[in-house]
């Protein structure tokens, strides 16, 4: 009887220590959560101004790159997040066409017409909705949904 309860208990410990170790996803983050809404109404608000001169920005889009720069670094460093960093990674590529990439073109046209202005902001504006949706969920729906976009921007 004492060796079928010494079985079942280290039976059990194995479970649970493998479970926990197949979780490879960084928990709940407060200040990833806060930063990455911060990030999104500020981008929103910045390229509101993309049908104006891109010089007349040019102050508010280096601190909005600055504050993603140092996002993208906090993420870098945090165990279990190959997933959030990734799509920081993406954001902050000028070459890519999301967040960073914006900004660069926006500085080489001067300018955007207000129909190219609204889908490119909300290009933007949903995949930081995706990477909000994971931080606060970390579920397989919201890392599913955050993995195609990577995919799609690689």
């Amino acid at each position: 009887m004492k060796s079928l309860k010494s079985i079942y208990l280290i039976l059990i410990s194995s479970l649970i220590i493998f479970s926990c170790q197949s979780v490879k996803t960084a928990l709940f983050d407060q200040y990833s959560y806060q930063q990455t809404t911060a990030i999104k109404v500020e981008a929103s608000n910045v390229m509101d101004k993309a049908t104006t001169p891109f010089s007349n920005n040019k102050e508010a889009v280096e601190k909005l790159l600055l504050d993603v720069d140092k996002l993208v670094e906090y993420e870098k460093n945090k165990p279990d997040n190959e997933i959030t960093f990734a799509m920081w990674k993406i954001l902050s590529d000028k070459e890519k066409n999301l967040l960073a990439g914006f900004f660069k073109r926006w500085e080489e046209k001067g300018s955007f017409s207000p129909v190219f202005l609204q889908e490119a902001k909300k290009q933007v504006t949903d995949a930081l909705d995706l990477l909000i949706q994971y931080e606060v969920k970390k579920d397989k729906q919201s890392k599913d949904n955050l993995v195609d976009l990577i995919n799609l921007n690689k």
